[in-house]
């Protein structure tokens, strides 16, 4: 599989030497995730940083009750890892589940820790990529705080279209937290606009 679409994407989020880029993705080793395959489990340590090149995945936890709640969906184009787990070597809370068959490029924690020490352009990669994944955390924890469930429906359609195409409605729901009953009215009142 080409490496251009994980080149676009590193280069979108800061520009770097072509040299050092593919210096950079030559770390990366391809790898698939089939459906229904876990790429992380509860309670294991997430051991890579994944470029989704193709398919989709979702990220879910349990609640008390033993219910799953999806926490994250995970596109084409985007990366894939439990931010904690990865950096800080913990057990991950979180599961993260191909909902498709997905193929992407992943790097070890050792290498992308080694690359993060060796080359400075990569190392300011990873500081934003660091600071953007904190500023999605804290972006969607406010939007379950400040938005009421219509308005974190409509983020979601204009964001992430492609969640309503994989992801089952209880996930949807169970990640709008909101009742499947209610995403049943809120679509039907959406469709009416």
């Amino acid at each position: 599989m080409d490496k251009q679409g994980l080149k676009n994407y590193i280069i979108k989020n800061l520009p770097f030497p072509d040299r050092t880029l593919d210096e950079v993705v030559e770390f990366f080793e391809e790898i698939t995730v089939e459906k229904n395959e876990f790429f992380l489990r509860e309670g294991k340590i997430n051991e890579h940083y994944f470029f989704l090149q193709s398919g989709f995945m979702r990220a879910f936890t349990h609640d008390i009750d033993g219910n799953e709640i999806t926490t994250n969906f995970y596109q084409k184009d985007s990366v894939v890892f439990e931010v904690s787990s990865f950096y800080l070597k913990t057990k991950s809370s979180e599961n993260i589940q191909a909902v498709t068959d997905c193929r992407g490029f992943a790097i070890s924690y050792d290498q992308l820790n080694s690359l993060l020490h060796t080359v400075p352009e990569f190392r300011a990669y990873g500081v934003k990529m660091l600071a953007k994944e904190y500023m999605m955390f804290k972006k969607r924890a406010l939007e379950l705080i400040n938005l009421s469930g219509e308005a974190r429906y409509e983020n979601l359609i204009t964001t992430n279209k492609e969640v309503f195409q994989f992801a089952q409605l209880k996930q949807i729901a169970s990640y709008l937290n909101v009742t499947d009953t209610s995403l049943s009215r809120i679509r039907r009142e959406f469709s009416k606009k």
